[in-house]
């Protein structure tokens, strides 16, 4: 899969909006993530409210690319009705990476900006989207078509795999 390869964290966006087709393409790789005991612990906010895109961007001192972006998703996590809720930020983690692996795959780019366990960023992020308090914030995604492409990095690192035999 190209896509684990060539994904890179994009931050600056062109004026350009994702298509619906985008959009939803990007929901169902999210949804498509396996999770504990198939619990599928999340909710999804599609903001493009530019005053919310603002207020969201103030939630952690990583978050202020978010004001530049034309979009952006916001990942929460149900409170209750889990069937495994020791395993909702996993969960949450694999459904967030699945959209940083789809962006890629469409084209476009974004940023995955960790909110959760902070309680003061989760409730910044609580109350920008006057969200439930059945809902726990965990990430802001904003994406889009990237202003330009960064060089890739070869991250691997042989000292740091450890055979056992």
């Amino acid at each position: 899969m190209d896509a684990i390869f060539t994904r890179n964290s994009v931050r600056k966006f062109t004026d350009e909006m994702p298509t619906e087709e985008q959009i939803e393409r990007l929901l169902r790789a999210a949804m498509a993530a396996p999770s504990a005991k198939n619990q599928q612990p999340w909710e999804f906010f599609i903001v493009t409210n530019e005053e919310c895109l603002v207020k969201l961007s103030e939630a952690t001192p990583y978050s202020m690319c978010v004001k530049n972006a034309r979009i952006a998703f916001v990942l929460a996590s149900r409170r209750d009705g889990l069937n495994a809720p020791q395993y909702r930020d996993i969960d949450m983690g694999i459904a967030s990476e699945n959209i940083l692996l789809e962006l890629e795959a469409l084209g476009l780019g974004g940023v995955m900006i960790g909110v959760s366990p902070i309680p003061e960023n989760m409730e910044h992020v609580r109350s920008a989207l006057n969200m439930s308090e059945t809902l726990i914030p965990f990430t802001i995604i904003p994406f889009g078509y990237p202003a330009k492409k960064r060089p890739l990095e070869d991250r691997y690192d042989a000292s740091r795999v450890h055979r056992v035999k």
